[in-house]
């Protein structure tokens, strides 16, 4: 499938409703994240950000692994709902989860004391460029793409299963398979509220 940056950019969608078919092969997949983590940018050339691709059995352990830990928080009467929104990423094909490798941003910090406050809104800024870059060149392929946020929740138990260094930092989880519903309808808010030109 082909598309040019821009029609790519106004397609990339969220999806909820995915199904464990894959549309492309497993290397695709691999091919795709590691051509997305050489060439994203981060600050001084940092490359601290951190992908771990799940796929199978590993996939809906991660899911497992969330709902449960969502049982312990959630209400009884509300946990229904909950399941079923959990549910609906352990349906996909894989999950992508990134993290940011703090050893790296914390030897820069200390490299370049006067941008040490920075370097953590950098390496965040970095990471949701690897997230909108493989968001947007999974759906070209053909997937539906969500990013999901339930770090503080799952971090430890995650690092636990897959041996995940305690220096990384989880930031997002995206699950992603063969789309089975279309997204929803998105709302653009005005463009004169949200840009200002000059000159």
């Amino acid at each position: 499938m082909s598309k040019d940056f821009y029609t790519a950019v106004a397609d990339r969608r969220t999806y909820y409703g995915i199904s464990k078919e894959s549309v492309v092969s497993d290397e695709r997949i691999k091919e795709i994240i590691e051509h997305t983590v050489k060439h994203t940018p981060s600050a001084f050339n940092s490359q601290s950000t951190r992908i771990v691709l799940l796929l199978r059995n590993h996939h809906d352990k991660l899911w497992d692994i969330t709902k449960e830990a969502l049982r312990k928080i959630v209400p009884p009467e509300q946990f229904s709902s909950t399941e079923d929104k959990i549910n609906s990423f352990r349906n996909g094909y894989g999950t992508i989860l990134f993290f940011e490798d703090n050893t790296v941003i914390q030897s820069l910090q200390k490299q370049f004391e006067l941008y040490k406050d920075n370097f953590p809104i950098w390496a965040q800024q970095s990471n949701g460029m690897h997230q909108f870059i493989l968001w947007t060149a999974l759906e070209i392929e053909g997937f539906g793409v969500s990013l999901q946020h339930y770090n503080e929740l799952i971090e430890n138990e995650v690092k636990k299963e897959w041996g995940i260094p305690e220096n990384w930092k989880l930031i997002a989880q995206m699950p992603f398979g063969k789309p089975t519903a279309n997204p929803g309808e998105k709302e653009i808010q005005p463009l004169e509220n949200r840009i200002k030109i000059f000159g």
